[in-house]
C-alpha cells in the first residue's frame, strides 16, 4: 500500500512555489522551501514550514544547483522534491540525481525527461507512435550548411527552434533566403546562453498557426489519460500570455482524437506524472477538415494548468504528488468532464512600446509600492507589497484565472478582475492585457499564434490620459496642504496673490513619452487645470482612504490607487493600468527644450550586454544595429537614433547595465 510523503522540497519560487506549497498544506504535507539571497523575504519562503538558504541571487548558483538542492531535502528529511516548472523541472541530471539520493521526484522519469527534451529524439519517437509531426529536419548535430539544405528542401517559410529547452526561447521565423544565416546565427548564440546547447532544428512553419496542448497524467500502474486541452495562441515572442481551456475550436471528435494522440506520446516514452503535449493547429481549417502536428512535450507541470483545474475540478500538484508516491490515478479518462471554460492571464513585469510601428515589451524591475489582487477570482502570486522585482528571474509576477459558464462569461470576467488589480512601483502589461482581451477576434474565438504582432502598436499602453495627469496634479496639492493652521495665505498652495490667484506650472513626464506641461490654480478641493490644447477645467481631488484618491474632471469621478516613490516619483493606476509619473527638473527641461547633435543610446532596462555590433569611431546608420541587451530571459536590440558616428562606447559585452545607463552616443553630423 503506497503512503503520501510526510515532507516535500520545493525546488522553485515565486507563484508556482507558493501554488505547491498551498496543496500541501491541504494534504497535510510538510512543506520545505530553497531561496537565494535575492529571495530571503519572498512570500513563498513564509508559505512553507521550513525554508532552506541555498545561494546567491544568481539562478546558476542557487536555484540551479543540483547539488545545493539534493543537500537541502537531505538536511530536512524530505522524501520527495516538486520542481515546479522552469529551473531544473526538466533537467534530466536532476531528476536522476533525485532517484540516486533515493529522493521521490515529483515529476516523469529521468529517461522520459531525456527523451522529449530533445526536441529531435521527441519527434522520431512520437512519428514511430503513430503521431502526426510537422515535416523538417530529423538529424541532430546540423551544420550551418546542413540547415540550409533542409530549409531548401522544405521550403520557405520555416521555424528554427532549438532542440534543447523551450518556452520560445532561440526561436526564429525565417521567410527568405536573405534572413537565413543571421537568424540561424542569432538562434544558436540564444540556445547557447539559455540551454547551453546550440543544436538546431528546422520545421515547415505552418501559416496562421494555433497553438493546443493537451494535459496528460499518467501513473505507475500503467493509466494514461488526458485531461482535455488548452488554447494558447495568443503569444508574443513564443511566450504565452493567455491561456484558455476549453479552446473554441475543437469540436468533440477532435478533442478525442487529439487526447488519443498526446496519450500515444506519452505512452512512447514510459510517461509519469503531469506532462503537456503540445500540438500546432492550423488555424484556416476545422472540423474534419483539422490538422494536427506534434510540436513538443513539456515533461512538468505547466504554468497555465490552473485552467485545466477550474474545468476538470482537479488538482493536479494533488494529482502529481500521488503518483510519485506510487499511488494508482484515482481517474479514469470516462472520469474526466470539463464544464464550463476557464481563461488566465500573465502578469508580466514589462513596458509596452512602440517602435516602428512595432508593438515591443521591455522588463521592468523595483520595489511593489502597492499589490491589491482582484476579489472573486483565482490569483495565483509569487509577490507582495514590499517585494523587490530584480532581472535575475522570469518577469511573470502572477497569474489572474476567471471561470464562467461559458467563453463570454469567463472573458468578462477576467476583464473585470484585471481591471481591478492594483500593481504599483513598477511597470506591468496588465493594460496591455485588458486591450487584448477587447480585440475583435480575441472575443470570436478567431486565434492564431501571430495576432498579437499583427496588431502591433494597436494593443500599446502608453499613451497618458488626460485625467491621470489632473489626478497626479491633485494629488501633488493634497501633499502641499498645510497640517496646522494656516497665518500666513502664501502656505496655502492655491497660488494666492493680490487679485487673481496664480497659476502653477509644472513638466510631467512618465515612461518614454515627452514632457507635459500641466498648470493648476486653486487646492486639492478645487483647482482648475490646464493642459496643452485644452480648455481650461475645474478639477477636485480627495484622499477617501490610504493610498486612495478620488478625483472630479470633466464631469466624471474615478478612483485612483496612488503610492509616491524615491526620485520624485509618483506611481498611480486605475481600471488596472498604471503609470509611473515624475515631475521634470527645470535644468531636464532645459536641456530638452535646446535639443541635442547627438543621439545618445539608453538602455532600455535593466540587464544584460550580450552583443556590440559597433566601435568607437564607425560610421553608423539610422536603423542600424548596435547592441543587444538582455534581461529576463528577452533580449532587446538596440539601434542607431541617427545617422552618425560612434562616441563614448561604454557597453561591453557581460557587462551589467542599469535601466536609462548611456551605452554609447551616436554623434550626428553638422550639416549646414
Amino acid at each position: 500500500m503506497s503512503r503520501m510523503f510526510d515532507t516535500v522540497l520545493v525546488a522553485n519560487r515565486g507563484e508556482i512555489a507558493v501554488r505547491v506549497i498551498r496543496t500541501l498544506r491541504e494534504l497535510g504535507v510538510r512543506s520545505v522551501a530553497v531561496y537565494s539571497d535575492a529571495d530571503a523575504a519572498a512570500p513563498h519562503v513564509r508559505a512553507a514550514d521550513e525554508a532552506v538558504r541555498i545561494g546567491p541571487a544568481a539562478a546558476s548558483a542557487s536555484y540551479l544547483s543540483i547539488e545545493a538542492v539534493i543537500a537541502a531535502a537531505r538536511a530536512t528529511g524530505a522524501q520527495a522534491i516538486h520542481p515546479g516548472y522552469g529551473f531544473l523541472s526538466e533537467n534530466t541530471a536532476f531528476a536522476a540525481a533525485c532517484e540516486e539520493a533515493g529522493i521521490a521526484f515529483v515529476g516523469p522519469p529521468s529517461s522520459a525527461i531525456d527523451a522529449m527534451g530533445d526536441k529531435i529524439r521527441a519527434k522520431q519517437t512520437v512519428a514511430k507512435a503513430g503521431v502526426p509531426v510537422v515535416p523538417g529536419s530529423d538529424g541532430a548535430g546540423l551544420s550551418d550548411d546542413d540547415l540550409a539544405a533542409v530549409v531548401a528542401e522544405v521550403g520557405y517559410p520555416v521555424l528554427l527552434k532549438p532542440s534543447a529547452g523551450g518556452g520560445g526561447k532561440g526561436m526564429r521565423e525565417v521567410h527568405g533566403p536573405d534572413d537565413l544565416a543571421d537568424a540561424i546565427a542569432g538562434a544558436r548564440r540564444e540556445a547557447r546562453n539559455s540551454f547551453g546547447d546550440d543544436t538546431l532544428l528546422v520545421e515547415r512553419l505552418v501559416t496562421t498557426p494555433r497553438h493546443i496542448e493537451i494535459q496528460v497524467m499518467a501513473d505507475t500502474h500503467g493509466t494514461v489519460v488526458h485531461l482535455g486541452e488548452r488554447e494558447c495562441s495568443l503569444q508574443r515572442r513564443h511566450q504565452k500570455i493567455i491561456e484558455e481551456a476549453p479552446s473554441a475550436l475543437l469540436a468533440p471528435a477532435q478533442r478525442a482524437e487529439m487526447g488519443r494522440a498526446a496519450c500515444e506520446a506519452a505512452r512512447a516514452v514510459g510517461y509519469t506524472g503531469a506532462g503537456t503535449v503540445e500540438f500546432i493547429v492550423g488555424g484556416d481549417r476545422a472540423g474534419a477538415d483539422l490538422e494536427f502536428f506534434f510540436l513538443e512535450m513539456n515533461t512538468r507541470l505547466q504554468v497555465e494548468h490552473p485552467v485545466t483545474e477550474e474545468v476538470t475540478g482537479l488538482d493536479l500538484v494533488e494529482l502529481q504528488l500521488r503518483v510519485a508516491a506510487g499511488e494508482r490515478l484515482p481517474i479514469t479518462q470516462d472520469d474526466v468532464v470539463l464544464t464550463g471554460h476557464a481563461i488566465e492571464a500573465r502578469v508580466y513585469a514589462e513596458a509596452t512600446a512602440v517602435a516602428q510601428d512595432a508593438l515591443t515589451f521591455l522588463p521592468s524591475g523595483g520595489p511593489v509600492l502597492a499589490w491589491a489582487p482582484p476579489p472573486g477570482v483565482r490569483v495565483d502570486s509569487g509577490i507582495e507589497t514590499g517585494t523587490v522585482v530584480g532581472s535575475d528571474y522570469d518577469p511573470m509576477l502572477a497569474k489572474v484565472i476567471a471561470y464562467g459558464a461559458d467563453r463570454d462569461e469567463a472573458l468578462r470576467r477576467l476583464d473585470a478582475a484585471l481591471g481591478d488589480t492594483t500593481l504599483l512601483g513598477l511597470d506591468s502589461n496588465i493594460g496591455f492585457l485588458r486591450r487584448l482581451l477587447a480585440d475583435d477576434d480575441v472575443r470570436a474565438g478567431r486565434l492564431d499564434t501571430g495576432l498579437i504582432a499583427r496588431r502591433g502598436a494597436a494593443l500599446a499602453d502608453t499613451d497618458v490620459p488626460a485625467d491621470v495627469l489632473g489626478a497626479v496634479a491633485g494629488n501633488t496639492l493634497l501633499g502641499l496642504e498645510p497640517s496646522g493652521a494656516v497665518v500666513d495665505p502664501f502656505d496655502v498652495p492655491g497660488g494666492w496673490r493680490v487679485g487673481e490667484p496664480a497659476w502653477s506650472v509644472r513638466r510631467l513626464v512618465t515612461g518614454g513619452t515627452d514632457a507635459v506641461e500641466v498648470r493648476v490654480r486653486g487646492r486639492a478641493a478645487g483647482f482648475d487645470l490646464a493642459l496643452p490644447e485644452t480648455d481650461v477645467v475645474r478639477c477636485r481631488t480627495a484622499a477617501v482612504a490610504p493610498g486612495v484618491v478620488e478625483h472630479s474632471q470633466d464631469g466624471r469621478t474615478r478612483r485612483y490607487r496612488v503610492a509616491p516613490a524615491p526620485g520624485g516619483m509618483v506611481w498611480i493606476s486605475r481600471d488596472g493600468r498604471t503609470w509611473g509619473v515624475r515631475e521634470q527638473e527645470p535644468l531636464e527641461a532645459a536641456r530638452t527644450a535646446g535639443g541635442t547633435a547627438g543621439g545618445p543610446v539608453l538602455s532600455p532596462m535593466p540587464g544584460t550586454v550580450t552583443v556590440v555590433e559597433v566601435a568607437e569611431g564607425d560610421v553608423v546608420v539610422a536603423g542600424q544595429k548596435l547592441v543587444v541587451v538582455e534581461a529576463m530571459k528577452m533580449e532587446h536590440v538596440l539601434t542607431a537614433p541617427v545617422d552618425g558616428t560612434v562616441r563614448e562606447l561604454r557597453a561591453r559585452a557581460g557587462a551589467t547595465v542599469a535601466k536609462d545607463a548611456v551605452l554609447l552616443v551616436v554623434e550626428q553630423e553638422e550639416t549646414e
